[in-house]
């Protein structure tokens, strides 16, 4: 009989990470970390795990998203799914109907993300493979086949990408030993939430260099004089040699993002990080022009490879930060790594919140084997909560990532934390009303 997708569970996931002000910035100063989180069953017992990050309120509004979505999964042959999970992206991603509410932004774009990262998770438990593995292990034809290069050929063409990862491939099996062996470079935004007090910075940022981190990230954009001081505070902790970023999280209009970082740049900022809105092709650029050598990363807000590919083209970004649960999913991403390939600029992984550590190292490790061949000025973003509630977390030893092992892309949450966290029945939340 074949195996079929039987049902997709659907659950809305909070963690209360505002009490202690735990992933806070300039504009989300008290966020709850969040997931819609879903599990794809098959007629013969298998699952596939995804999410989709949020957080806080309107995480029930993506759980609607997947529920929609969900019937055009349910029933599928899994083979067919697991086989070419680019044909779901293309139906999922290009429904008639759902489209309209987006086309490829939003949350409905989101949840087709997070189902078609779900299948990627099921594909990779089968083939019992990490789906870094899986993934570095197809060839640049099926690689290729995965893309919908419709919108994106004006900036690289099906020929180009090819050519790009021919040139790459003698090297992938040598690149994933050392992968295997020595890890992938990490920094960390543990030191810099914007709700943390002087004391707290200055001891996490002591204690991440003591960790082995080469980069650190702080969290800016509130109040001036506060960034001034804090800065000062980080820089000392660090010394010279390491790099700190900063991160405005959207905050500023251009203007004010230039004349703010202008009063910055005494401290040596790496980067700045979404200085402006997401989708300003031409405010970042002109960000750019204005605070070189400053770096401008931004990504985690792009909503699909077109906002990427016109952020190569116009020159605005020094560094692209991916997101796995942002766009719409591993397909989505892989056309995105394709493209920061061909114009030269290193990709350095978005991964602030529950989950997205735990999936996006999949598609970091793939980039280094399989596309860019290279760990030149790359980093994943690392914070140190929220791990323990994955049955597969994230590893960190001496300041990188240990390449994973398990199968699938790590996105299952241990049954003990979903009955807790669930909002809003869960122990956790039920246990802080009564409170």
């Amino acid at each position: 009989m074949t195996e079929r997708i039987s049902s997709v569970d659907l659950l809305d996931v909070r963690f209360p990470t505002s009490r202690h002000r735990d992933g806070s910035d300039a504009m989300n100063p008290f966020p709850d970390y969040s997931a819609a989180y879903l599990v794809l069953r098959t007629t013969a017992g298998a699952e596939g795990h995804g999410l989709v990050f949020t957080v806080g309120r309107g995480t029930e509004i993506e759980v609607a998203a997947l529920r929609s979505l969900a019937p055009m999964v349910i029933g599928q042959p899994v083979d067919d799914l697991v086989s070419d999970p680019g044909a779901l992206s293309r139906r999922l991603i290009g429904d008639s109907q759902i489209r309209w509410l987006g086309p490829a932004k939003g949350v409905v774009h989101m949840a087709a993300g997070g189902l078609v990262n779900a299948v990627w998770d099921l594909a990779a438990r089968r083939a019992g493979k990490p789906l870094w593995q899986l993934l570095a292990g197809l060839t640049p034809e099926e690689i290729i086949a995965q893309i919908d290069f419709r919108y994106l050929r004006d900036a690289l063409t099906e020929q180009e990408a090819l050519a790009l990862l021919r040139d790459r491939a003698a090297g992938r099996d040598a690149r994933a030993a050392e992968l295997l062996r020595d890890g992938y470079p990490a920094y960390t935004t543990t030191p810099g939430w914007l709700g943390y007090d002087d004391d707290k910075l200055d001891r996490l940022c002591a204690e991440a260099v003591g960790a082995g981190y080469q980069l650190i990230k702080l969290k800016v954009g509130g109040n001036l004089a506060d960034d001034v001081r804090r800065m000062g505070i980080a820089r000392r902790a660090v010394g010279p040699d390491i790099r700190i970023a900063v991160d405005a999280n959207q905050i500023w209009g251009v203007p004010d993002a230039i004349d703010w970082m202008r009063e910055l740049s005494r401290f040596d900022p790496y980067w700045i990080e979404e200085p402006t809105s997401p989708d300003d092709v031409l405010g970042h650029a002109a960000v750019r022009r204005a605070l070189a050598p400053i770096k401008v990363a931004t990504g985690e807000h792009a909503h699909n490879a077109v906002m990427f590919k016109q952020l190569l083209q116009a020159g605005a970004v020094d560094v692209v930060q991916i997101d796995a649960c942002r766009v719409g999913g591993v397909n989505e991403n892989l056309a995105i790594l394709l493209l920061a390939a061909r114009f030269g600029v290193p990709v350095c992984p978005h991964a602030g919140g529950v989950g997205l550590c735990e999936l996006v190292q999949h598609l970091a490790m793939f980039d280094y084997v399989a596309v860019s061949g290279s760990l030149q000025d790359r980093f994943i973003e690392y914070v140190d909560h929220l791990h323990e509630h994955f049955a597969e977390p994230a590893r960190i030893s001496a300041g990188r990532y240990l390449a994973p092992t398990a199968a699938g892309m790590s996105a299952e949450i241990t049954p003990a934390s979903l009955h807790t966290y669930r909002f809003p029945d869960g122990p956790a939340w039920t246990t802080e009303a009564a409170a």
